[in-house]
C-alpha cells in the first residue's frame, strides 16, 4: 500500500472530519477540518494504519488570515514505508487545540516548541512550558507580527538589554553567490 491508499482508508474512517486527500510532487495531506479531533485521527493513524512513527510537528503563521495558524503533522510507518502529511487550523481566538503527545512520546518537545514560540496551548500536555525561551517571557518570537529586530527586554544580563542588530548579524545571509555555502554567514570572511 502506498501513502494514498492509507489517506483513503483515513478518510473512509472519519469521513467528513478529514478534507483531501491532496497530492503534490508526490506528497499525500489530509486537513483535519475539527482541529479539536486531530488526536483521535493521529492515534488511528498510529494504532491501526502503522503509522508509528512523528517525524515532525511544525507551525504555520498565516498572520492577516483566519484561521492563523496551521499545524503539520509529518507520520511516517517504518513497516511499511509510507510518509502522510496531516494539517490542522488554529484561529487566533482559540488557538488551542489536543496533545498527541499520548499518541507518539516525541510530540512532547514539538508541542512545547510551538507553544513557545507561537503561543499555541495543547490540551492535555503533560509538560506544557517554555522550552527556548525563560518563563514569563512576554512574547512569542515566530510569529509573523514579531519584530525582526527583536524586543527589548528590561531583565539586564538575561539575552540583550537593547534590541539586537540585524543588519550584519551572524545569521544573516548574504544574497547572490554561486551555491547555497557561498551565501552562509558563518564562512563570510570581512572581505565580502
Amino acid at each position: 500500500m502506498n501513502a494514498l491508499d492509507f489517506a483513503n482508508q483515513l478518510k473512509g474512517k472519519f469521513g467528513d472530519l478529514l478534507s483531501g486527500p491532496t497530492e503534490f510532487r508526490g506528497e499525500v495531506c489530509l486537513t483535519v477540518v475539527d482541529a479539536g479531533k486531530v488526536a483521535e485521527v493521529c492515534a488511528f493513524a498510529k494504532q491501526e494504519l502503522g503509522f508509528n512513527l512523528l517525524v515532525d510537528l511544525s507551525s504555520v503563521d498565516n498572520y492577516g488570515e483566519d484561521p492563523r495558524w496551521t499545524l503539520v503533522y509529518e507520520l511516517y510507518g517504518i513497516t511499511h514505508s509510507a510518509h502522510l502529511r496531516l494539517k490542522a487550523n488554529v484561529s487566533e481566538e482559540k488557538s488551542e487545540l489536543p496533545t498527541v503527545s499520548g499518541v507518539w512520546r516525541t510530540a512532547d518537545w514539538h508541542e512545547r516548541e510551538i507553544y513557545d514560540m507561537m503561543g499555541i496551548r495543547f490540551q492535555g500536555h503533560p509538560d506544557l512550558r517554555r522550552i527556548l525561551m525563560w518563563e514569563g517571557y512576554p512574547y512569542f518570537p515566530l510569529r509573523k507580527d514579531f519584530p525582526l529586530a527583536g524586543r527589548p527586554t528590561e531583565l539586564p544580563e538575561i539575552a540583550f538589554t537593547k534590541t539586537a542588530p540585524i543588519e550584519g548579524g551572524p545569521f544573516v545571509t548574504a544574497p547572490g553567490g554561486r551555491d547555497a555555502i557561498e551565501r552562509e554567514p558563518r564562512v563570510r570572511t570581512t572581505e565580502n
